[in-house]
């Protein structure tokens, strides 16, 4: 691929897949983590080409610094999202909203703003969000929320950077057996998702890190505006 890639939210889960992936694609990763340095250090080791930075994206900066390690940029990844309590929408705090926005959302869309700026012609932009925008759960407000503006973002990003070869996309996993599915969901709600997944099972961070390979690669130059449902087809 021979490609420079900033990845965020990269240290484990799907960001940890995808980051392998692409330094096994021959790309050059820079990926952001918030406070896990054995975390990081294990994906160095995994993922030769890879380099792993502290980024927590909840401060106001740490996104832009993390892109300008990269200097020249071919692929962003825009994978980091808030842990989250599900919380009914009556009892959610302003810190909580503050959080999770400002995570999942606002260091998303300075992302975008420089990759529009700096990212170089034929790039490529993937952002993950969720199946849960099509399917909201009760108790999820904030994190649909935060992630379907995401969508909103890439779409209108990939109508604006068209004209550079530029392709923006999202791609939404399903059920995908994270810590952070683990620990927003009972082994009941776990086990009922993979039965209601025409596939049979939870998804892999791998499974979703494949789809966002594409995406990446030259096989996906046609493709942009687009959000595909990575989810074995829950929705």
């Amino acid at each position: 691929m021979g490609k420079t890639a900033v990845v965020t939210g990269g240290s484990r889960g799907i960001g940890r897949a995808i980051v392998e992936r692409l330094t096994r694609d021959g790309a050059t990763v820079i990926f952001g983590y918030r406070s896990r340095d054995d975390e990081a250090k294990a994906v160095e080791e995994a993922a030769p080409g890879a380099r792993g930075f502290r980024a927590d994206l909840a401060t106001p900066g740490a996104i832009i610094e993390l892109l300008q390690r990269a200097g020249e940029l071919d692929i962003l990844v825009t994978n980091a999202a808030a842990s989250f309590t599900p919380t009914a929408l009556a009892d959610i705090t302003e810190d909580e909203y503050d959080r999770v926005f400002a995570v999942n959302t606002k260091s998303t869309f300075q992302a975008l703003q420089y990759a529009a700026r700096h990212l170089r012609d034929n790039g490529r932009i993937i952002s993950i969000s969720t199946l849960n925008t099509t399917m909201p759960p009760p108790g999820c407000s904030l994190y649909v929320g935060s992630k379907g503006a995401v969508e909103q973002f890439s779409a209108v990003a990939a109508r604006e950077l068209g004209a550079r070869g530029i392709t923006v996309n999202v791609v939404s996993p399903g059920a995908t057996d994270t810590d952070l599915l683990r620990s927003t969901n009972t082994e009941e709600a776990l086990a009922a998702a993979a039965q209601m997944t025409p596939l049979g099972r939870l998804g892999r961070p791998a499974d979703v890190a494949d789809v966002v390979a594409f995406l990446a690669g030259p096989d996906g130059r046609w493709m942009t505006g687009q959000n595909l449902h990575a989810g074995g087809g829950l929705a």
